[in-house]
C-alpha cells in the first residue's frame, strides 16, 4: 500500500508540475560559509521560487528565513533548523566565535525567530534547534500535493 501511495504521490507531483511553481527543497544542509548561502538565497528569491525545508537546515543553510519571504517557505514535520554563533579559525586551527558576523548573521532573521532564539540565551557556540510544533507555528505546513520535483537536487 506505501508503495502504491509513493506512486500515486509521484505522478501526482510531476503532472501538476509548471515553471511557476517550482520548488527548492532543504533536507540535510549543515551550512557553510556566510557568504556562500547570502549569494545562493540572493539568487532563490529573486528566482521566485518556493522552498520546503524538509530535513535539517542548519548553521549557515538558516540564512534562507531572512533571504526568502515567509510566504514562500514552507516546513515538513521532519524539518528542523539549526542555530549557533558564526565562527572563524584561530591562530591554533580550533573554531572561535566571530561576534560581528554572529551579529550580522542574528540581524538577518525575522523577528520571531530573532524572539525564539533570544528566549534561549542567544547565538552562542552550541547549537540550538527549532523543529515541530514551535517551528510549525512560525511557518506554513508543507502538504504532500505540494508541487516539487523529487529529482531537483536540494540547495
Amino acid at each position: 500500500m506505501k508503495v502504491l501511495t509513493g506512486l500515486l504521490a509521484a505522478v501526482l507531483l510531476i503532472a501538476g508540475m509548471g515553471a511557476s511553481h517550482a520548488v527548492v527543497r532543504i533536507a540535510d544542509d549543515r551550512g557553510g560559509r556566510i557568504g556562500t548561502y547570502v549569494d545562493k538565497y540572493q539568487d532563490l528569491r529573486q528566482s521566485g521560487e518556493t522552498v520546503i525545508i524538509d530535513g535539517l537546515c542548519a548553521s549557515a543553510c538558516t540564512i534562507v528565513l531572512g533571504a526568502i519571504p515567509r510566504d514562500r517557505i514552507c516546513v515538513t514535520s521532519h524539518a528542523t533548523l539549526g542555530f549557533h554563533a558564526a565562527w572563524d579559525f584561530g591562530s591554533n586551527g580550533r573554531a572561535v566565535t566571530n561576534p560581528e558576523a554572529t551579529q550580522m548573521l542574528y540581524a538577518m532573521y525575522p523577528s520571531q525567530v530573532k524572539r525564539w532564539i533570544a528566549q534561549r540565551g542567544g547565538l552562542t557556540p552550541n547549537m540550538l534547534f527549532l523543529r515541530g510544533k514551535q517551528l510549525q507555528a512560525m511557518y506554513k505546513p508543507c502538504y504532500l500535493d505540494a508541487q516539487a520535483s523529487t529529482n531537483r537536487p536540494s540547495r
